[in-house]
């Protein structure tokens, strides 16, 4: 089982070092982390550490990193996948993403509402090197389940980011467009809608709808 751990401390060097370890020491396997500095509020400056840990005696860890002298505060916290759940990723013009958005907020919605976490993230971007930029991200964010690139015309350095995403297991929904990027992802769809629709389908444990057996197809 995977729990999340909160911890509010100071910001010197070596506290993430510090419990990190702590962790190792009681046989805790840290599948997720983050950390970054407040910047706002009453606990501005100070750090933020997030950890989401499988196995080891998660009492016994939360309780001695209490303990450090730079702890501020600790808590337990759902895990991000409880929470969130699977990301669906949406990138490109501003239109065409509103429309691949309205897809796959409503498929999500109609999930959620049965018990399952499916998060619609829209990125509206223009220009080649800011969507070279993104795709290459997307294999670093969390939870990331699935890519869909919407837009007018996309080729270039963006198709060869997103062979590179798939090899990460990553699939991309591609909509049917100019350039190379249709040719080199999972599926071209030709509706926006339908494109973020699919995208939550895939995503879902519940739909009857897997990229995999339709690879290479335009819909």
């Amino acid at each position: 089982m995977i729990r999340g751990l909160q911890i509010i401390a100071e910001n010197r060097v070596g506290v993430l070092r510090d419990v990190t370890a702590k962790v190792a020491e009681h046989g805790g396997n840290i599948t997720y982390a983050q950390s970054f500095i407040i910047e706002y509020g009453e606990y501005r400056n100070k750090a933020m550490i997030y950890l989401e840990i499988e196995g080891g005696d998660f009492d016994r860890i939360i309780n001695e990193i209490r303990e450090f002298p730079t702890t501020v505060e600790v808590t337990e916290e759902k895990p991000f996948e409880k929470v969130f759940g699977k990301r669906i990723l949406i990138f490109g013009g501003g239109a065409l993403v509103s429309q691949v958005a309205l897809g796959a907020v409503t498929e999500a919605d109609r999930h959620n509402l049965r018990g399952e976490r499916i998060s619609v993230d829209t990125m509206p971007l223009v220009g080649e090197d800011e969507l070279v930029d993104a795709v290459r991200a997307v294999s670093r964010l969390h939870r990331a389940e699935v890519l869909v690139l919407a837009g007018g015309l996309m080729g270039g350095r963006i198709a060869d980011e997103v062979k590179k995403l798939r090899k990460t297991g990553i699939p991309v929904i591609s909509l049917n467009m100019f350039g190379s990027v249709p040719k080199v992802s999972d599926i071209v769809v030709t509706d926006p809608v339908m494109a973020g629709t699919l995208a939550v389908m895939h995503a879902s444990e519940k739909a009857q709808f897997d990229i995999t057996k339709v690879k290479g197809r335009k819909i």
